[in-house]
């Protein structure tokens, strides 16, 4: 079956699917924060990435299936999910499938979160890095649009977003750090001057003079 709707459709979905993914992706590194303000708490940023990434899902599924359906350019239902024996350009055909395999583990941790460890859910989250990656550069290559001055800016804009959100991260998590560091220093510091007995204490400000002594001595 082939249709000029469902090739339109395929570009469609695949333009709008890497918009919504990357901002799923941005709101996924923000939410993970601990900042927050009055106007723009933590949950909002959290609920909305949850639905930015059921969207995602949404146009995921009917850009391959409209890829599938439309029998101008074959491509077999099988082929979007193993990343290789793809015949119309196989490694970005590739790519698209270890995006689309990723996404899928990432979804199905999301949704057994509560009988699986933090770590492995965190592990696993951090794959959805490798399927934008794997996302951009299978759109880059494979798709239609890609040498049109509008597309080349929406790709610019989706990896200056991710790459901005990423550094942004990186930049508070070493603030924390070291935030946490000094405390832990100032604490350290503290409890060696509270664990001293008084005849120690009084030995460590014996060199100090009180600043009245000179006229006691004159009285």
């Amino acid at each position: 079956m082939t249709s000029p709707l469902l090739w339109y459709l395929n570009r469609g979905t695949g333009v709008v699917l890497l918009a919504v993914f990357t901002a799923t992706v941005v709101l996924g590194v923000l939410a993970t924060g601990r900042s927050a303000t009055p106007l723009w708490p933590r949950f909002v940023t959290q609920g909305l990435h949850r639905a930015l990434a059921a969207l995602s899902v949404f146009m995921l599924v009917a850009h391959v299936v409209s890829a599938v359906v439309d029998s101008f350019v074959d491509i077999r239902w099988w082929q979007a999910f193993v990343p290789f024996g793809a015949t119309y350009q196989p490694l970005w055909m590739a790519l698209g499938a270890i995006s689309l395999d990723l996404l899928a583990l990432v979804i199905a941790t999301s949704l057994a979160r509560a009988r699986i460890s933090h770590r492995v859910w965190f592990a696993v989250h951090l794959t959805t890095y490798v399927a934008w990656a794997s996302a951009v550069v299978h759109g880059l290559f494979i798709g239609t649009d890609s040498s049109q001055g509008w597309m080349v800016a929406i790709y610019i804009a989706c990896v200056v977003a991710v790459g901005l959100a990423v550094l942004a991260r990186v930049v508070a998590v070493l603030a924390r750090r070291r935030r946490n560091h000094r405390y832990a220093q100032q604490r350290g510091t503290h409890r060696s001057y509270a664990a001293e007995s008084g005849v120690e204490r009084a030995a460590r400000h014996a060199h100090r003079t009180p600043a009245n002594s000179g006229s006691r001595g004159r009285s």
